[in-house]
């Protein structure tokens, strides 16, 4: 199926894509740009993947099963949030780390794309303390905005010090991990007994340290890994998080639009860390 895009979702793996540094190789050549909210010949608004790539352009070709209509009240830049953000934390909450009702909850990057749906969706599904890690003040405040509880620094030094004194002294049940690095260590450190630790990207780019399993073994400790790839061609969670969105129970963040043309630029302030929520293409 064709469609005409209307708006095309930028996300933080698109840079890894870019430079070559993303976990499945990229052939060439090469167009960005894994979702688009486009309109197709009968003039219906409709969200699809673009796998393995594509996005990025005036027209794109995408799967007429794997197209879904928006609801009339969500936005382009919000249904775009759902697809790629919304799912990823739809599955490290109930998939990955299976979490369970009234257990705590470290969010980390917790005013972006993944993180602040990931807030929203754990009071949702009925966590008992939500704890939002973000660099800022503002953006720790977004996430309180969003439901979190508490919120903490994100600054590795004293991470998991600091995610205990906020959970009341007490070891987490959950930790969605997405820096990578110290923080990687810091959040397992961090974690209760039993507790599970979802790993679901590497944004400071420093890698993971290696996990000993006799170390988990001795505290009951659990590590998981998600990728959204293997599992995006079942969009039911996709339908029921447009249904949330549409009723007003999740608020899906917009940050910044650019021009097609600017797509450089998009990266760029991914990188830099100046983003909050989705940003999105405008061809």
């Amino acid at each position: 199926m064709l469609l005409r895009v209307l708006a095309a979702g930028v996300n933080y793996a698109d840079t890894h894509r870019t430079e070559g540094s993303y976990r499945a190789q990229q052939p060439l050549p090469f167009v960005p740009g894994t979702e688009v909210v486009g309109v197709d010949p009968e003039g219906r608004r409709l969200l699809a993947p673009v796998f393995p790539g594509g996005g990025y352009a005036d027209l794109a070709v995408v799967a007429a099963n794997q197209a879904v209509e928006v609801p009339p009240t969500v936005s382009d830049g919000a249904a775009l949030a759902l697809l790629v953000q919304g799912m990823t934390a739809w599955h490290v909450l109930l998939s990955s780390a299976r979490l369970s009702e009234g257990e705590s909850v470290v969010v980390t990057a917790a005013a972006g794309g993944v993180g602040s749906l990931a807030v929203q969706l754990a009071r949702h599904f009925g966590a008992g303390r939500i704890i939002a890690a973000a660099s800022t003040a503002d953006k720790r405040a977004l996430a309180a905005d969003l439901g979190a509880d508490v919120t903490v620094d994100s600054t590795p030094d004293g991470f998991a010090e600091r995610v205990v004194a906020a959970n009341g002294g007490r070891p987490v049940d959950v930790v969605l991990e997405s820096t990578g690095g110290q923080v990687f260590t810091e959040s397992l450190a961090a974690l209760a007994a039993f507790g599970r630790l979802v790993t679901f990207g590497n944004s400071s780019r420093q890698g993971r340290p290696p996990v000993d399993p006799g170390a988990l073994a001795e505290h009951n400790r659990a590590v998981a890994g998600f990728w959204l790839r293997p599992v995006v061609d079942d969009l039911r969670p996709l339908d029921t998080l447009l249904t949330l969105a549409a009723d007003g129970t999740i608020r899906p963040l917009v940050g910044r639009e650019y021009a097609l043309a600017d797509a450089r630029r998009a990266h760029e302030d991914s990188l830099a860390r100046r983003t909050v929520g989705k940003q999105v293409l405008r061809p």
